[in-house]
């Protein structure tokens, strides 16, 4: 899925502090996401690791119990849906159509990602996403997600910003 709108507004939340709506627009969706964004930042639990799979069209068909709990979402509702869920909408367009252009390739991608938790928030992930493939024919992707280096973090942050906002500027 590529976003082709994203609109955003302030809204009140709660306690005095403001959450941000998103309404997204997807190239291959006809209808709209409405998800709400908040600056709570999820830690990645230290030595864990977020394991899932998708079929080949990125629905989720696996996840375990670190990806449930620090997602927010239940594990009946990951499996089924798509991995664009998480998508967080502070990460550019490019660095997804280069994950899939990458794995549909049959080449395994990594990257850091900044994902989107069922509450707002969310959590940043060094992943890595390998094909699936058994008797040469694919059938699907695993994603292993790591404890990202806050450097590499602060590094990326102005240049995933700069990305967005030429996307934006082409939208």
């Amino acid at each position: 899925m590529v976003s082709i709108h994203d609109e955003k507004l302030k809204v009140p939340y709660p306690g005095g502090s403001e959450v941000v709506e998103h309404i997204q627009q997807y190239h291959d969706d006809p209808g709209e996401r409405i998800i709400y964004t908040t600056d709570k930042e999820h830690m990645f639990p230290e030595g864990a690791l977020i394991v899932s799979r998708t079929d080949s069209n990125g629905i989720i068909t696996h996840a375990n119990d670190v990806f449930v709990e620090i997602s927010g979402w239940s594990r009946e509702e990951l499996i089924g849906a798509p991995h664009s869920i998480l998508r967080h909408p502070d990460m550019p367009q490019a660095a997804f159509a280069d994950l899939w252009a990458t794995i549909r390739r049959g080449e395994p991608w990594v990257g850091y990602v900044k994902n989107l938790c069922k509450d707002g928030g969310f959590y940043w992930v060094y992943a890595s996403v390998l094909p699936n493939i058994r008797k040469g024919k694919l059938l699907g992707y695993s994603s292993i997600r790591r404890k990202p280096c806050r450097d590499k973090i602060r590094e990326l942050e102005p240049v995933y910003a700069a990305m967005l906002a030429e996307e934006k500027s082409h939208a």
